[in-house]
């Protein structure tokens, strides 16, 4: 089974042909394939020229809420924010080397 090392949103993931994975939002609607062209043989290593990875993007959401709250001692200062941070499900096809 081949494995690679792809970059996207500023993360790194190690994916597999198969593999279902959440990365950062990306401006491609549900059903579409997208390529991932920044791909590392290893941790640490430069791009390697020419590889790619094909996959299929299953969904477009947000993740759960995360309730953010901030308090101040002996002020009166609370708040509370929350935050959903959105993803892209993506499916991987192929892996190009």
């Amino acid at each position: 089974m081949k494995h690679a090392i792809i970059m996207t949103g500023g993360k790194q993931y190690r994916v597999a042909e198969g593999d279902v994975i959440f990365v950062e939002k990306l401006d491609v609607e549900a059903g579409e394939t997208v390529k991932f062209d920044k791909v590392l043989a290893v941790f640490g290593a430069p791009v390697i020229d020419g590889a790619t990875v094909s996959a299929n993007v299953v969904k477009n959401g947000k993740g759960k809420k995360v309730r953010v709250y901030k308090m101040k001692p002996k002020k009166g200062y609370r708040r509370t924010q929350g935050h959903r941070q959105p993803y892209t499900k993506v499916q991987i096809e192929t892996i190009n080397a």
